[in-house]
């Protein structure tokens, strides 16, 4: 039995009146040969893979803390080369101006008229890495980008290919000459992931084989699938009792002493857009308690704010422990 079939047979209350899951099952080929694809090049963090693919079909931006060599910007360039969508990586420095990832306009003395060259922000899936490394002026480039798929050049507006989705990388451990996201922009977006370090085996792999080439990937789908899958993923159902889970949730973080700023309404929207996506991930056009119990500190940690000072070390405790918490202490819908 698998997860989605466990989470059924656990919470049958949950479930549609009427279900068609043959309307679904042209997905599940594809979806097996994406976390193929992307496995093939990220050795055993099919976990990592199904939440960066959840966010992706849910239309969101994903924010990647991990210390170097993990691999995180080999899983954002093997995600886009299996969803055959354009990429481009801009490794964010102190130097960075906002042009050079929105682009400029230039008088083209041939032509006697001035001409827009677009910048790298101009590809389906950006590759922001190292975001924390580049002033806050050029942070707030990405905003507009992030929120309405456009950039204003000169006043002038230039939409943005779509889909358009930023996977931007971070180092938790090294603060010299980096500046924090503002919470404006953390909650921008949809997930916050880690990927680690692999497991013992799955390192005997990497040390055994060489490394495969995301460029090599053959395109699993395409852009017009993609904004497909995302439109399907908006249609899945969600039972009463499932939105009055998510409510509960986010109330209780409102109110946990644990926490000095709960979720707002937008993250409100984003874990409901998250546990649609990965149902239908998982070949479901519903959604199940366990969606929301998986999904819930990667979708909520990064949206709020721990009480209290750091403890005599200097270290705060982690969101993600918290709201892990909060929703083991939440009776699931009956």
């Amino acid at each position: 039995m698998n997860r989605s079939e466990q989470s059924a047979a656990a919470s049958p209350s949950v479930l549609p009146a009427a279900q068609d899951s043959s309307a679904l099952g042209d997905l599940a080929p594809r979806v097996a040969a994406l976390r193929d694809a992307v496995g093939s090049v990220i050795v055993g963090k099919d976990d990592v893979i199904d939440l960066l693919l959840t966010a992706i079909i849910a239309g969101g931006h994903v924010l990647v803390e991990d210390v170097p060599g993990v691999g995180k910007t080999t899983l954002a360039h093997a995600v886009a080369a299996a969803l055959g969508c354009s990429f481009h990586r801009i490794q964010f420095t102190s130097d960075l101006l906002p042009s050079d990832i929105l682009g400029v306009t230039v008088y083209d003395r041939d032509q006697a008229e001035f001409t827009f060259r677009p910048g790298p922000i101009f590809a389906n899936v950006i590759l922001a890495d190292e975001i924390n490394r580049t002033t806050p002026k050029t942070q707030s480039a990405l905003l507009e980008a992030m929120s309405h798929g456009r950039v204003h050049i000169d006043g002038a507006p230039k939409e943005l290919p779509q889909p358009f989705h930023v996977i931007a990388t971070q180092n938790p451990l090294e603060h010299h000459g980096t500046y924090p996201l503002p919470e404006s922009q953390m909650d921008r977006f949809l997930m916050r992931l880690t990927v680690g370090y692999p497991g013992r085996e799955e390192e005997r792999r990497v040390m055994r084989t060489a490394t495969a080439d995301p460029d090599k990937l053959a395109a699993v789908v395409g852009p017009e699938q993609v904004l497909a899958l995302q439109q399907r993923a908006g249609t899945v159902q969600l039972h009463a009792s499932i939105e009055d889970y998510i409510l509960t949730l986010v109330e209780a973080t409102r109110r946990s002493r644990q926490l000095q700023l709960g979720v707002s309404p937008r993250g409100t929207q984003a874990l409901t857009r998250a546990v649609q996506a990965r149902a239908l991930l998982d070949g479901r056009d519903y959604v199940v308690p366990d969606d929301v119990k998986e999904l819930a500190s990667a979708v909520l940690a990064h949206r709020v704010l721990a009480a209290g000072g750091p403890d005599p070390l200097g270290n705060t405790r982690p969101t993600a422990e918290i709201i892990a918490e909060i929703i083991e202490t939440l009776p699931p819908p009956a």
